[in-house]
């Protein structure tokens, strides 16, 4: 791959607002939300040194869409090609968690993988993660090593930029102007960095070290009174599961425009209390703590099963979201604590 340097980041911004539209990190308060590059307009551009607190899915599996109508034929929007700025090593994972599901070979979404084909990523380094980060318990780190097409890294003077696809490739050649090589001594300045961010992760979660897998922690808790007992503070407020970059539940809907009816689809939430409800009246999940119980089962058990990873990527953005204060990492840690002192039990997972 080949890495570049840049003393400037407006003028890569304003390259690839010409041939796209882009959309960069803006500060809001105290956290980072997505929003359209003007290239005119913005001009005091700040570096996102931690993830932003929207998810990237909101780019690849819209709130709500159009999924058909009739009378017909129904036409699926045209994507157009765009990019998204800033993304770090959790938003990758997600994306790419979220290809298992939309884009496998089994089964492609066409309305998810139109809007994929036609993303542009530029990840970048995150250099101050927050208390609530907890990439590095399910193999992330604060640096993407794959799955952009660019990569940054700021640095003292500058930015280092490291293309990671034929697309990235073919934009550093096109603007190769921009930029020049890199220094030896801002490439250590850059290991030094991100070895720092990644120290402090591993402090910052240091009572997560399990000795065991956290899949063999939720899957031996089936009988477990700590999802009741946290759920107590649960206000169903469905923050959990709406913030989460790999959630991806969504229902279809049927609704009566004036000269058509349409199929719409909404994202979903297995914490809502009718999402598993069936006819007739039955639901297998009505009390909230197995609806808890049932989010992280399909985090870490069921997923895991069937893709052989953890469908969560630890970014902390359900810690931070939680209206109820539920914290994944203390019903983990409660999790691991029973077993400890009770010893491990045989799941009964019913799938």
């Amino acid at each position: 791959m080949e890495t570049l340097f840049i003393n400037d980041l407006k003028p890569l911004l304003d390259a690839v607002a010409k041939q796209m539209d882009l959309y960069v990190p803006k500060k809001s308060g105290d956290y980072y939300v997505f929003s359209r590059y003007d290239k005119e307009g913005d001009k005091g551009f700040e570096f996102n040194n931690i993830r932003t607190c929207t998810p990237i899915k909101e780019f690849l599996l819209p709130v709500c869409e159009l999924a058909a109508m009739t009378p017909g034929p129904f036409q699926p929007e045209d994507i157009k090609p765009f990019a998204v700025f800033g993304l770090k090593d959790c938003d990758l994972r997600s994306i790419a968690i979220l290809d298992k599901v939309f884009a496998e070979e089994e089964f492609k979404d066409p309305f998810y993988t139109a809007r994929r084909d036609k993303m542009f990523i530029i990840s970048s380094d995150c250099s101050d993660p927050a208390e609530s980060c907890l990439c590095n318990i399910f193999d992330g780190q604060p640096f993407a090593e794959s799955g952009f097409d660019l990569n940054v890294s700021k640095v003292a003077d500058g930015f280092i930029v490291e293309a990671g696809s034929q697309n990235g490739e073919d934009f550093v050649k096109k603007y190769s102007q921009l930029f020049t090589s890199v220094p030896k001594a801002v490439m250590a300045e850059r290991d030094q960095r991100r070895a720092q961010a990644q120290k402090q992760l591993q402090e910052n979660n240091a009572e997560l070290a399990f000795d065991r897998s956290v899949k063999d922690i939720v899957e031996g808790s089936w009988e477990s009174e700590v999802f009741d007992s946290e759920a107590k503070n649960c206000i169903e407020c469905q923050a959990c599961t709406r913030i989460c970059p790999t959630c991806h539940c969504f229902y279809l809907y049927d609704t009566k425009q004036k000269d058509y009816f349409a199929k719409m689809k909404m994202w979903d939430s297995c914490m809502r209390m009718a999402y598993a409800a069936v006819a007739g009246g039955a639901n297998p999940n009505e009390v909230l703590g197995d609806r808890l119980k049932h989010r992280l089962m399909h985090k870490f058990v069921y997923f895991v099963d069937r893709y052989g990873t953890n469908m969560c990527v630890g970014c902390g953005r359900c810690v931070d979201a939680e209206a109820g204060g539920i914290d994944l990492r203390e019903v983990l840690k409660k999790l691991s604590h029973e077993q400890k002192g009770e010893g491990k039990k045989k799941a009964r997972v019913a799938k």
